[in-house]
C-alpha cells in the first residue's frame, strides 16, 4: 500500500516502513505526527485519487531526526564589471519514519 502526501509545498510517494526527508516540521524527536493531506492512496491495482484530497485518509509518521542538508553554494559574477557575489545556504529538514497508512 502506498500514498501520495503533500507537506512543505512538495509531494511525496510513501509506503509503510519508509524513511523520508521533508521540509522542517515543528515537532520533537520521537513524536508521532499525522499527515492528513493525502492526494492519492494505492493498493495494488486499486487507486483512490482525491479531488484534491482523499477524504478520511491519513498517514501516521514518527519524527526520527532534524538536520541540515549539504551546503549549496551560490556564485554570481558579471564579467568585466568587477562584480562577484558568494553566498551559501543549508536547508533544514525533518526525517520521518512512515508508520502506517489509513484510507
Amino acid at each position: 500500500m502506498y500514498a501520495v502526501i503533500k507537506t512543505g509545498g512538495k509531494q511525496y510517494r510513501v509506503s509503510a516502513g519508509e524513511k523520508i526527508k521533508v521540509e522542517q516540521i515543528a515537532a520533537d524527536v520521537g513524536q508521532e505526527i499525522v499527515i492528513d493531506q493525502v492526494l492519492a492512496v494505492g493498493n495494488g491495482a486499486e487507486l483512490k485519487v482525491g479531488t484534491p484530497l482523499v477524504s478520511g485518509a491519513s498517514v501516521k509518521a514518527m519524527v526520527v531526526a532534524h538536520g541540515k542538508h549539504d551546503k549549496v553554494r551560490i556564485f554570481k559574477m558579471r564579467r568585466r564589471k568587477h562584480y562577484q557575489k558568494r553566498q551559501g545556504h543549508r536547508q533544514q529538514f525533518t526525517e520521518l519514519q512512515i508508520a502506517s497508512i489509513q484510507g
